[in-house]
């Protein structure tokens, strides 16, 4: 079957990673989402292991949908029986990008009759209950082509469970797993997060460190599917538990508010990884590295200025950051994600890439520093 992982706007090559490392032929990657080949175990699989993506979807068909004549035939001629029970439940959600059909709501009005009349073909009724088990149909126009879709997860892949409360502004959690994975870590070399916030990132990374696949304790939606048998979540859980380990890359978090260090370790508790990382209250103007003389890497998720504070008080915070490092850690790799385009002028150095990413809906940069500084 093909499945479609949907991913944050600039994720798409590390998901496609993720993906190739399982085990999966990739097919497509546009925009926010990769299409790949794959059993139905890979249902369990993905949403147990995958990081970086949002969510896995069956894909049931591709079309050219010019009109909505075009969008309705289309749909009907889908394998919707194979799937959805008469009983069930068949919502239908979308998107429209660059195509003549636009309108979400006619859209979907027109998905979910061409389904019901699918239905009513096989099953010889008119009237659906839809009072059984929840699947979601998801549409995706982009360029005139349609692509129908059925929801496995439920709700997003970011949510692992370990994050009941959050800060102000929290970094989701797939975002932080994929600045972890761009920071390369390695095993004589410390991790410290000095703005920690709730503790995303240090979280991340000791269930990178440990290798403890991100869904491994919540559940998903298709799990109530008929058509997956129970036994491929069984394996899935089974084989991801077996590959757990204790880490040897250390983990440190900091953040000048008390209560923020308070939930990160009650959050990185509910993760199971609290005795792999160490959080203490401190201030990030007056960092230094929590053992002497190590190597080590940055990874963090400053204040913005847009959502926490004014954005003076920000680039005040990233200049006394800046100055500090210089003097205390001037060859530490650094991985910083921040909107202010002018971070870098505030920060006093000049990074060696930038990488543009989305968090929620402010466009980023995820400023990287990974040259030895002379």
């Amino acid at each position: 079957m093909e499945l479609v992982a949907t991913c944050l706007f600039g994720l798409e090559g590390i998901l496609g990673e993720e993906i190739d490392k399982l085990g999966y032929k990739r097919i497509e990657t546009i925009d926010g989402r990769v299409t790949f080949e794959a059993p139905v175990q890979a249902i369990a699989d993905c949403n147990i292991r995958l990081r970086t993506a949002e969510r896995l979807l069956v894909k049931l068909g591709s079309f050219k949908a010019y009109t909505f004549d075009d969008l309705f035939e289309g749909t009907k001629r889908l394998n919707w029986s194979d799937y959805i029970g008469k009983n069930d439940a068949f919502p239908v959600k979308g998107h429209a990008i660059r195509s003549k059909l636009y309108s979400i709501p006619d859209c979907q009005k027109i998905v979910k009759k061409a389904v019901v009349d699918s239905l009513s073909a096989k099953y010889k009724i008119r009237n659906f209950p839809e009072t059984g088990i929840k699947y979601q149909i998801e549409f995706f126009i982009l360029n005139d082509i349609a692509t129908l879709m059925i929801d496995t997860t439920g709700a997003g892949l970011h949510k692992r469970g370990y994050r009941a409360v959050s800060g102000i502004a929290p970094l989701r959690e797939t975002l932080a797993a994929a600045m972890v994975k761009l920071s390369r870590m390695r095993d004589n070399v410390i991790i410290c997060d000095p703005m920690c916030g709730s503790g995303t990132i240090t979280i991340e990374a000791a269930m990178q460190a440990c290798n403890i696949a991100p869904g491994i304790k919540r559940n998903f939606s298709s799990e109530a599917y008929p058509w997956i048998d129970e036994s491929h979540w069984i394996s899935g859980r089974e084989s991801a538990r077996s590959e757990i380990t204790e880490p040897i890359t250390r983990i440190f978090g900091s953040d000048i508010d008390k209560e923020m260090i308070d939930l990160s370790r009650e959050n990185a508790a509910k993760a199971g990884v609290a005795h792999y990382i160490d959080f203490k209250v401190a201030d990030a103007r007056k960092f230094v590295s929590p053992i002497e003389d190590a190597r080590g890497t940055i990874i963090c998720n400053p204040p913005y200025g847009e959502r926490l504070g004014d954005i003076e008080e920000a680039r005040a915070l990233y200049k006394a950051f800046g100055n500090n490092i210089k003097n205390t850690i001037p060859n530490w790799q650094m991985y910083i994600l921040t909107s202010d385009e002018l971070f870098e002028r505030s920060l006093g150095r000049r990074s060696d890439k930038k990488r543009v990413l989305y968090n929620g809906m402010i466009k980023c940069n995820l400023y990287q520093f990974f040259k030895s500084k002379k």
